[in-house]
């Protein structure tokens, strides 16, 4: 069953889905550190490419169907106009400002 959105235990990873899923660039990047890092597959990615690629020029997509590490691990269905759906997982690191200082994805 997919979690609301609304519902997400953390507010940054909250925010993170929220603004996926409304294609709200400015946002998304509004929730990350300066210096925030990423990785898909287990490969550091150039963050800036990565989101431009899988999210924002693709109508990336969050559904997601399971939280823990008290709401900063995710499974979600997430699809884009490149590779469909596919079930993956996220994993974040927020750092003490409350801000996403690193994400982790990939299949799951």
């Amino acid at each position: 069953m997919t979690i609301q959105t609304t519902r997400l235990s953390d507010p940054a990873v909250r925010g993170f889905v929220a603004a996926v899923n409304a294609h709200d660039r400015e946002a998304f990047l509004a929730l990350l550190a300066p210096d925030a890092t990423m990785a898909d597959d287990g490969a550091d990615r150039d963050l800036a490419e990565w989101i431009d690629q899988e999210i924002f020029s693709s109508n990336g997509h969050m559904e997601v169907d399971n939280e823990s590490n008290r709401g900063r691990a995710l499974i979600a269905r997430y699809r884009n106009d490149t590779w469909g759906e596919m079930r993956t997982r996220w994993d974040f690191t927020v750092n003490e400002e409350g801000r996403i200082a690193r994400f982790e994805t990939g299949q799951a």
